[in-house]
């Protein structure tokens, strides 16, 4: 597993040809409070119900408020064959000092 920092997975997307499925594995109030654009919601305890929704040869940056449930979401990915996963290092919480300012945080 790949693990970005903020500012990396900001030029990363930046340039990127295709861009990964950003997927945000906080609750529900926490993705209405503030998310990344273009990121989708599916809450961790919902992964194993829905693994099957999601394409194994696609890139998936996982998200969390501070990196730590995006980690674990990211390692049982790997653990069930997906190849291409990077875990958003800090989260949200960084990438709202580092790279959006402007967002809100919690």
């Amino acid at each position: 597993m790949q693990e970005l920092s903020p500012t990396e997975l900001k030029a990363y997307l930046d340039q990127a040809d295709e861009t990964p499925l950003l997927l945000d594995v906080r609750e529900p109030w926490e993705f209405a409070h503030c998310h990344i654009e273009g990121s989708i919601l599916r809450p961790m305890g919902q992964i194993p119900a829905c693994i099957g929704e999601l394409d194994p040869q696609q890139e998936i940056v996982v998200i969390c408020h501070h990196g730590i449930r995006s980690r674990q979401v990211a390692y049982y990915l790997q653990h069930a064959g997906f190849e291409r996963v990077i875990n958003l290092a800090g989260g949200v919480e960084s990438w709202a000092r580092l790279v959006e300012p402007t967002m809100k945080r919690y």
